[in-house]
């Protein structure tokens, strides 16, 4: 299990994230288009997630 928080990349993003790897990716992206208005999520951000999970 790992963890992720939003807030590690995008300031002031509470919204907090725990799973899987995939899972936790598949949520992210999910919250990226519906509350940070993104409609596909850049390799960049997906690598930045990734280097801040957490084991949980």
């Amino acid at each position: 299990m790992k963890a992720f928080r939003c807030g590690d990349v995008v300031p002031g993003c509470a919204r907090t994230f725990t799973g899987t790897e995939n899972e936790i990716l598949a949520e992210v992206a999910q919250h990226a288009r519906h509350d940070h208005g993104l409609a596909e999520v850049p390799d960049a951000l997906v690598t930045q997630v990734r280097s801040a999970m957490v084991p949980a």
